[in-house]
């Protein structure tokens, strides 16, 4: 019984207290690696897992405030290393590895986070080729997203000012690398988009390590110039640096100064555009002076001077007149002949019963002759008539008369005879019936009226 009462007993929260101060106290900073298991991540954050090898297994946690700060997904079948301190989860009398740290076996941890958001925003289609926007030739104004103290804007300003000075330059200022870093340039990015007056935008930094260029692999970063409505140039590190924001902007420069050189053409390269396109636009209006000076000429040619076109009709009528007169004077001494002969005739018979019939035949001829010559002179004036409104109908006077004008384009007085001939404030001169006029043309219009 004595021995018995020496006896010393524990209760069971008693006993895992000791054996929890115990492991705690030994085994405060230990490294483990091995393989992941049956991961478990709930909506509070932890990560619940075991860590195995061929001999043994443990329960491992990671609470909310570290897995925060992990850059990858863990996955089951992953190697990991882990650091931590053992503890034991008294509810279950289980001993378990409170982690703190891990990174992945045989790959760094950023390179592994790097790899596993390049593929996921791949899939989402954020670095396809068809989203992208084409960068302004010409940009009138320039942000720029990076430090305000680095190497990275001042080689920015170096070039531009280089190449084209006085394009407006809007730098917002960002932390490029450390604790808050990837959300002050998202920050900056939606800054450059609500001032809505950036033609351009250029995000990045100089060269550095992995870890230095980090901000830029974040995933909030990569949405930020996603959603951009600015064209986005990304330009960070040196030429065999590759970040995310490189895959996911509009267009990637190997450095800062490619960006500066990227964006503006050199004020050289403009100048010597201009002067090609003005000696294309000189031969081309040298080429269409030379056609419509060979048209117009050829237009002339085919003109017929109205001067003579009134000479020839003149012509025609003197000639009709002239075989008018012609034509009356023959009738005229015909039937004076006839006249003539019949008082022979009636000289030659005296009885008066023929000279009374011969009379009276006198007098009958003299009616006709009278009435025919009458006629014929009708008939001759009413041919002259119709021949003189002819000619007064193909006159161009006779045309001006009835409220037609000759139109003439100044300063060559050439004749227009289409709209087309005419442009908006030529000078015209009208001909009219009497007098002329000069007018300017407002407006053109192919319609008729």
């Amino acid at each position: 019984m004595e021995l018995f009462s020496e006896k010393r007993i524990l209760s069971v929260s008693r006993l895992t207290t000791l054996i929890r101060g115990v492991l705690e106290d030994n085994f405060e900073h230990v490294w483990v690696e091995g393989e992941v298991s049956n991961l478990v991540m709930p909506a509070s954050g932890h990560l619940y897992f075991t860590l195995k090898d061929a001999g043994a297994q443990i329960r491992c946690v990671m609470f909310r405030a570290s897995a925060r700060a992990l850059k990858f997904r863990p996955r089951d079948g992953m190697g990991l290393i882990v650091r931590g301190r053992i503890t034991l989860y008294e509810q279950r009398g289980d001993y378990q590895l409170l982690v703190e740290y891990l990174e992945p076996q045989g790959m760094g941890a950023l390179q592994l986070a790097f790899i596993q958001l390049k593929e996921k925003l791949a899939k989402e289609g954020l670095f396809a080729e068809e989203r992208k926007r084409s960068i302004p030739s010409l940009p009138q104004r320039i942000g720029v997203v990076t430090s305000a103290t680095g190497a990275a804007i001042h080689d920015i300003l170096t070039v531009l000012n280089r190449r084209f000075a006085n394009v407006e330059i809007l730098l917002r200022p960002v932390k490029v690398q450390g604790e808050g870093a990837a959300e002050d340039i998202v920050e900056a990015i939606n800054d450059l988009n609500s001032y809505g007056d950036v033609d351009v935008m250029i995000v990045g930094r100089g060269g550095g390590s992995l870890e230095d260029l980090w901000a830029f692999n974040e995933e909030k970063v990569a949405r930020a110039i996603a959603r951009s409505r600015i064209p986005v140039i990304s330009a960070v590190g040196h030429e065999v640096d590759f970040t995310i924001a490189d895959f996911v902007a509009d267009l990637r420069a190997p450095t800062p100064s490619a960006a500066a050189e990227l964006v503006v053409k050199s004020k050289e390269e403009l100048a010597s555009r201009v002067e090609f396109l003005r000696h294309r636009l000189l031969q081309r209006m040298h080429r269409t002076l030379a056609e419509a000076g060979g048209e117009l000429e050829s237009l002339g040619r085919a003109l017929r001077d109205p001067t003579m076109l009134l000479g020839h009709l003149a012509q025609r009528v003197d000639d009709l007149s002239v075989r008018l007169e012609r034509s009356i004077a023959g009738s005229v001494k015909y039937q004076a002949i006839a006249v003539e002969s019949l008082k022979n005739n009636l000289r030659l018979r005296n009885p008066s019963l023929a000279v009374e019939r011969t009379r009276e035949l006198v007098i009958a001829l003299n009616s006709r002759s009278e009435i025919s010559l009458r006629r014929h002179l009708d008939r001759s004036r009413e041919v002259a008539a119709v021949l003189m409104a002819r000619l007064e109908t193909l006159s161009p006077l006779g045309t001006l008369a009835r409220g037609y004008s000759i139109t003439l384009k100044l300063p060559n007085r050439s004749v227009v005879r289409a709209s087309s001939q005419l442009n908006p404030n030529d000078s015209l001169e009208l001909l009219l019936y009497k007098g002329r006029a000069l007018c300017r043309v407002e407006s053109i219009s192919d319609d008729m009226p």
